[in-house]
């Protein structure tokens, strides 16, 4: 559910008046009507304002547009018999991840003109109003360039004088790299009228600025620089692509703003290192929404029982524990993104399940397996038998006989009899996987554990959670910072930088950046510290290695657990890891845990990006209405 306070509250303050005699009705403004000049001459009208304006943000995922905007790019399995597409015979259209809400910017010119015009204001606030439009607007357009590439940059409120000559309101593309310039520009000019207080996550500060301007710089570097390894993926008006010549002086610029928030002059932002088990510490850097969480910048913010809360708990809990048993197991992250965390030796390898001589590995416990690795994996994955709010998950695909067949059934409720046995017996997990896939149960081996709220009623869908969204986080910084600082050569600086990340995951071998390793290094650490927050999309567009990960292909047992660290290691099928157990009564292993790698039954697609999907598609409506918008390349 979009948050929704800030325009009630507005509402509130609007309606509220003092009683007239019944005479003054005529001279009585109406009450749900207020001028201009009134809205922007109170502090507590313009925050209502705002509030709205703030609402409308865009994020590529949110935990309340639905569990769907994470369930893509082969790290996960879409557990729903009405999202199947996801992993089925697709290639994503062209106009996928496409904004163009003008509609928006034009309220955001609005609401900055209305201010620039205010003189009732003191002049701190309207200096921190201003600051926050402008912030608001930046962010927009990064969005959109990220996306879209160049867009019209309108920063003035234009009028229609109705003569139906409408020249004047057709504004150009402008180029991709004067779109970053923009926002980098904005966040230098505002930075200053914006608080340092790391308390404030929902409203912009000094450091939500700069890490915009880190992301956005290093986002642009990126293009500049490895977009010369696909020409064909821009346009000579410099609508899409950046000048390679243009890279160091935008990697100057994100270290430049990422060191500003590490070195402590936006405020004392610190990595969340509060909890002593460290796989619990991870998955409540999302949770903690006390004083105490010093890494989030920047979030959409949640509040239960106000109107601002979010189904994401509901749509992905484990089923065998839900508060909701028709809504749960939605978003099951893959093997592929499992078996990515690494060793605590910084080493790589896939999940054991067969010995030398390919005879499968017997387990005592089912987390045994994943053992001695880098615990932002426990943190964001729920692995079979977690626990999770009051008990431990049900993860098993059924009975491993001593003939090497399995017995199982399509439910936990459906019951069977073991080889010599007359009794009826559970034989597949409450929470799956079933042998025919069932819905709303893991079909991977595993549940999504980032975002979810362990709270008492946080899945029920009258309630919902209000943990909150994390736009901007210290984490993030830092490997901003370490990359920038690689991509201008310096290793040594790029080094301590992801070591502080590493070693808060329990890698407390250092890992030593070089001009071999770190493009392979900085790409891995990235998606084991930031999947599932919707940021992988963009940095393998911006990195121009999306065709080459996605390439359409299918992805085998071969692939899947060889050269795993390696950036453009392919990931176009979601894989499985299924337990079960091993019946085979007096041998030593009976009771014991065996583990296979699936390919669930309902992939029967590859994941295709093709050049035309670094830059989503304008539509025939838009370059209609403005003959001066070009269109995109290779659509």
């Amino acid at each position: 559910m979009k948050k929704i306070l800030g325009i009630m509250g507005f509402a509130a303050l609007l309606t509220t008046g003092s009683c007239k005699k019944d005479s003054d009705f005529l001279t009585v403004p109406p009450k749900s009507v207020i001028t201009t000049q009134t809205a922007f001459s109170d502090p507590a009208l313009v925050l209502s304002v705002i509030g709205d304006l703030y609402n409308r943000q865009k994020d590529f995922s949110s935990l309340d547009d639905g569990w769907a905007t994470f369930a893509d790019f082969g790290e996960s399995f879409p557990s729903d018999n009405g999202a199947y597409y996801f992993v089925q015979n697709r290639n994503w259209n062209y106009g996928t991840w496409a904004i163009w809400d003008y509609g928006y910017i034009r309220d955001l010119n609005l609401f900055i003109d209305n201010l620039n015009a205010s003189t009732q204001l003191l002049a701190a606030d309207k200096a921190r109003f201003l600051a926050e439009g402008r912030f608001l607007r930046a962010n927009y357009y990064f969005e959109m360039v990220k996306r879209m590439g160049g867009v019209p940059l309108i920063t003035k409120t234009l009028t229609y004088d109705n003569s139906g000559n409408v020249v004047g309101l057709q504004i150009p593309r402008a180029k991709e790299s004067e779109v970053y310039d923009f926002v980098i520009s904005e966040a230098e000019a505002i930075k200053g009228s914006l608080p340092t207080d790391p308390s404030e996550k929902s409203r912009a500060t000094q450091a939500a600025a700069l890490a915009m301007e880190a992301r956005a710089a290093l986002y642009a570097g990126s293009i500049a620089k490895y977009g010369a390894t696909t020409p064909q993926v821009s346009l000579t008006g410099g609508e899409v692509g950046i000048p390679a010549s243009m890279a160091a002086g935008y990697y100057t610029k994100a270290l430049t703003a990422a060191q500003a928030i590490i070195n402590g002059a936006a405020g004392a932002y610190k990595l969340y290192k509060v909890l002593p088990n460290l796989s619990d510490n991870f998955a409540a850097v999302f949770l903690d929404k006390s004083s105490v969480n010093q890494e989030s910048i920047w979030v959409e913010d949640f509040k239960a029982l106000a109107g601002k809360t979010h189904g994401f708990t509901t749509s992905d809990q484990p089923y065998s524990v839900s508060d909701e048993a028709s809504d749960a197991g939605r978003l099951d992250p893959s093997l592929n993104l499992v078996e990515s965390f690494e060793k605590l030796d910084n080493t790589f390898a896939p999940i054991p399940t067969k010995d030398g001589a390919g005879n499968p590995i017997y387990y005592t416990d089912q987390q045994d397996p994943f053992a001695g690795r880098d615990a932002r994996l426990g943190g964001t994955v729920m692995l079979p038998h977690s626990f999770f709010k009051t008990a431990f998950i049900d993860i098993w695909g059924g009975y491993l006989l001593a003939d090497g067949s399995i017995l199982s059934s399509d439910d936990a409720t459906h019951l069977a009899k073991l080889p010599g046995t007359d009794a009826l017996v559970q034989v597949v997990g409450k929470d799956g996987p079933t042998p025919t896939g069932e819905p709303l149960r893991t079909q991977t081996g595993f549940y999504i554990r980032k975002y979810i709220d362990p709270t008492t009623g946080s899945g029920r869908r009258g309630r919902g959670s209000d943990v909150n969204f994390i736009r901007y986080r210290y984490a993030e910084v830092l490997l901003n910072a370490a990359e920038a600082s690689a991509e201008l050569g310096d290793y040594a600086t790029a080094t301590t930088y992801i070591n502080q990340v590493r070693s808060r995951a329990g890698l407390t071998t250092p890992l030593v950046l070089t001009g071999a390793n770190y493009f392979d290094r900085i790409v891995h650490e990235r998606r084991a510290e930031l999947s599932f927050e919707g940021l992988n999309l963009f940095d393998m567009k911006r990195w121009r290695i999306a065709t080459k990960v996605w390439d359409g292909n299918t992805e085998s047992l071969a692939d899947l657990t060889s050269n795993i660290g390696a950036a453009t290691k392919r990931n176009t099928q979601p894989w499985g890891l299924y337990p079960y157990k091993y019946y085979n009564p007096g041998n030593a292993n009976n009771g014991k845990w065996v583990f296979r790698e699936v390919l669930p039954s309902n992939v029967t697609g590859v994941l295709n990006f093709r050049l035309g999907n670094y830059y989503s598609q304008i539509n025939d409506g838009i370059i209609t209405a403005n003959p001066k918008i070009v269109r995109q390349p290779n659509q």
